[in-house]
């Protein structure tokens, strides 16, 4: 189980180490009004910083412990990165974003921007069940199922490609570039032991949108685990404490998929999330010239590329999770 922390302990401490230091130099006539004046200032810092704490720990005990079904109603966070193909894979990376957050907020999913292609879909939808019918095509169903964010998206997580012209191709060539997708659950705090000594934290001015008090207070943050490596960032909130709070629990959803990971390797059923970018490494095909999309894994294609572009994800969703489920449900029972 995760041990609840403070990760605001270690500054505290420092703190009130200094306090000590200049209420010692209070006897000294020389320092007196200097160390009145700093008392006076780290005053101040570790009210700021008590407060601060306060708020993190209230958030963490509030989100209750694990039941045994991680990712039931689990909202997604969902990260985004150009591989293969330089400047069109970053394009396309960002064409990934808008469409999925396109998605979601025409179906009334909370999205929240986390970092650079980084965001967290929040809240539950009616999505249409589907069938495959003896020709092998897929229909809809006049039937639904509320289905969490996490479930909703969580096949999408790999390598996703495009062939098209790009925009700075003056030869009118197509190229294939990719992009990767990684699906994670928001995890709760009681699933994940974390410990804070294993926790390396960072503070920077952030920039972008947000205005003055943005960009002067030095709120966006860094987090490193140590044990593992995983770095990770937060940096679109104006608060310091927000910052941290997304942090880590893009740390606790990383570490918990890790874990799966080794689960699956275990039975030999091992995958990445983010692959290694290349081009041969894909789940998804989006072709431009056929206005196609096809997903490898089931063998189903879509020829209404530019409205599922624009968001049209329904049915594509739908099919690929009754496709695989049914290939996982079989693996077990043979």
């Amino acid at each position: 189980m995760d041990q609840i922390f403070n990760p605001y302990q270690a500054q505290l401490e420092k703190i009130d180490a200094e306090i000590s230091a200049n209420q010692l130099l209070l006897q000294d006539e020389e320092m007196k009004e200097l160390a009145f004046e700093e008392l006076a200032r780290l005053e101040e810092e570790k009210k700021a910083l008590e407060l601060a704490a306060n708020e993190f720990m209230a958030n963490q005990n509030q989100e209750g412990s694990d039941d045994g079904q991680v990712t039931e109603n689990a909202n997604a966070i969902i990260e985004i990165r150009g591989g293969a193909g330089g400047d069109e894979a970053k394009i396309w990376a960002n064409d990934l974003l808008r469409m999925y957050t396109r998605y979601a907020e025409n179906k009334g999913l909370k999205v929240e921007l986390i970092d650079e292609l980084v965001f967290k879909v929040k809240g539950r939808i009616t999505l249409p069940i589907v069938t495959i019918n003896e020709e092998g095509k897929i229909e809809r169903s006049s039937e639904t199922e509320s289905i969490s964010a996490y479930k909703l998206f969580r096949y999408d997580s790999g390598v996703h490609r495009v062939q098209r012209v790009p925009t700075t191709e003056a030869a009118g060539r197509i190229h294939t570039s990719t992009a990767s997708v990684a699906v994670l659950p928001e995890i709760m705090t009681g699933v994940v032991e974390i410990k804070e000594e294993d926790l390396e934290w960072s503070f920077m001015r952030a920039g972008g949108a947000g205005g003055q008090s943005v960009n002067k207070t030095s709120s966006a943050v860094r987090l490193v685990h140590k044990p593992s490596g995983i770095v990770v960032n937060s940096r679109t909130e104006r608060k310091q404490a927000q910052n941290r709070q997304i942090a880590l629990e893009l740390l606790r959803a990383q570490l918990w998929q890790i874990e799966e990971d080794k689960k699956q390797a275990a039975v030999g059923d091992a995958r990445s999330n983010i692959g290694r970018n290349m081009r041969a490494e894909k789940i998804k095909t989006y072709n431009y010239p056929q206005s196609r999309v096809t997903d490898h894994r089931i063998h189903q294609s879509w020829h209404n590329l530019f409205e599922i572009l624009e968001g049209d994800l329904d049915e594509l969703l739908a099919a690929t999770k009754l496709l695989i489920e049914a290939a996982i449900s079989q693996e077990k029972t043979e």
